[in-house]
């Protein structure tokens, strides 16, 4: 048995000896050990959490780890599931929480946010100024840890995708240098960030379109159907792929209170209940056990989500990408979904597609940034397993491969893509940066050659 010395800052212990970086922090950084992730499965185990206080410590704290070669990983919330996170007590997380100011321009067309703001910091702050800012859809995520992998919301088909609502980015690149990139400062970093971000800095606050004269309300809710209707709904769905800008969907295989099967469709739309009920009124009309739809303001959009926030737990989660929603495939991951509910302590596992007209996100470039998907894919599942003991490990990653072969076998692709964001860690590089991969290496050696950020989904191995 390894027994690790303790270390005590604030009376938290902790493994790993951080004092000398402790006396070059501001007085409002701490050094403790403790930060939670949504799923334990495969997560890092550091040796210490390091939270910077302000940019400069954040600076200082790279300058530090690279100069005496401690390993670290960036942690913006813990939702990230890649198996691939590799952090051992020898290492630390850079943890960005106390770093979460959400401020406006005077105009309102700008709003800047800060490397450590959640989903709910932004909507909260955007909500108070009046001024819409496309968010991910769960309010507990990192704001930029979604947008650095492409990122996607209710507003997608409105805004495209979040990398696309981006004006700058002020970076701290692995030697401690702060830089501020924009399209016509530093294209190929520019580039780089928007889709492979974590491999080349810390981004510690973004500055990012704002919509001051955007409705902020919309007609959201969800409608919850027995499995009997399955074949009903997915019927319905199937006719709706193709999606008017202000609409957007989702389709969740959960059971209610751990126990019944249910099927539940989350549906959203930017505008009027008219326009809305007219929009789906293919599934209105299927007859929902309940139909929580009306006119919602905007701190509501995420509340489906609210559920799945909890941290703890393994939840293991697979994705993939698909061109087109097909119902046969959606069934058949539908069993292997249930199969999955009925195992001893794994009633909590779900299954949840999301798509959105894809339309403004395509018109942008392929090539204008790193994220390879937006004109191939527009059909995003995933599939979690939610479980506690690790005995089920060898299951769970066989129900996960099961659905993923599943919609892969039916993607519609000619060459197999998943969003970096929804990716379970096994998958070639080639999968998740597409098209881009050799510049994104190319540019590793120039931006961060001693591969300081080398977690998430590394450029090399």
């Amino acid at each position: 048995m390894l027994f690790w010395p303790l270390f005590l800052v604030l009376g938290v212990a902790y493994t790993l000896d951080l004092r000398p970086l402790r006396h070059l922090l501001s007085p409002g950084s701490r050094i403790d050990g403790y930060a939670p992730r949504w799923s334990e499965y495969g997560a890092p185990s550091p040796g210490a959490v390091v939270r910077p206080a302000t940019v400069s410590d954040v600076q200082t704290t790279i300058w530090w780890a690279d100069t005496h070669n401690i390993p670290f990983l960036v942690y913006n919330g813990g939702n990230g599931w890649p198996i691939g996170l590799k952090l051992d007590h020898d290492g630390f997380y850079l943890a960005l929480d106390l770093l979460r100011s959400v401020t406006f321009s005077r105009d309102k067309t700008v709003a800047n946010i800060g490397a450590g703001a959640l989903t709910a910091d932004v909507v909260e702050a955007g909500s108070n100024a009046g001024s819409l800012v496309a968010t991910p859809t769960c309010d507990c995520v990192g704001f930029l840890g979604a947008l650095l992998g492409g990122g996607s919301s209710h507003l997608t088909g409105q805004y495209g995708l979040l990398v696309d609502t981006v004006l700058s980015m002020d970076v701290v690149l692995s030697d401690g240098s702060l830089r501020t990139v924009t399209e016509s400062s530093d294209p190929d970093l520019w580039w780089a960030l928007r889709g492979a971000g974590p491999n080349f800095g810390v981004v510690v606050e973004v500055s990012v379109a704002a919509y001051p004269d955007a409705l902020l309300t919309a007609w959201q809710g969800s409608l919850v159907f027995p499995p009997e209707k399955l074949a009903s709904v997915l019927g319905a769905l199937a006719g709706l792929t193709t999606l008017p800008p202000p609409a957007s969907l989702g389709l969740l295989y959960a059971t209610q209170n751990g126990s019944a099967a249910v099927v539940v469709v989350e549906l959203f739309f930017h505008g009027s209940a008219a326009e809305a009920t007219e929009c789906f009124a293919s599934l209105l009309t299927l007859g929902p056990v309940s139909d929580s739809t009306s006119m919602k303001p905007w701190k509501a959009w995420n509340a489906p989500s609210t559920a799945a926030c909890r941290k703890g737990g393994r939840k293991p989660t697979w994705g993939a990408g698909l061109s087109r929603f097909d119902p046969v495939v959606f069934g058949q991951v539908y069993d292997v979904w249930h199969d999955a509910v009925q195992q001893p302590g794994a009633a909590n596992s779900s299954m949840l597609v999301n798509w959105f007209s894809m339309d403004k996100a395509r018109s942008m470039s392929l090539t204008s940034s790193a994220v390879p998907f937006r004109n191939d894919v527009g059909v995003f599942p995933t599939l979690t397993i939610a479980y506690e003991d690790a005995a089920f490990d060898e299951a769970a990653v066989e129900y996960g491969r099961r659905a993923r072969s599943l919609w892969q076998a039916a993607d519609g692709l000619t060459e197999r893509m998943t969003y970096i964001n929804n990716a379970f860690g096994d998958e070639p590089l080639e999968v998740v940066y597409g098209y881009g991969l050799s510049r994104l290496r190319s540019l590793k050696k120039r931006y961060d050659p001693r591969c300081r950020f080398s977690q998430w989904f590394p450029l090399f191995s």
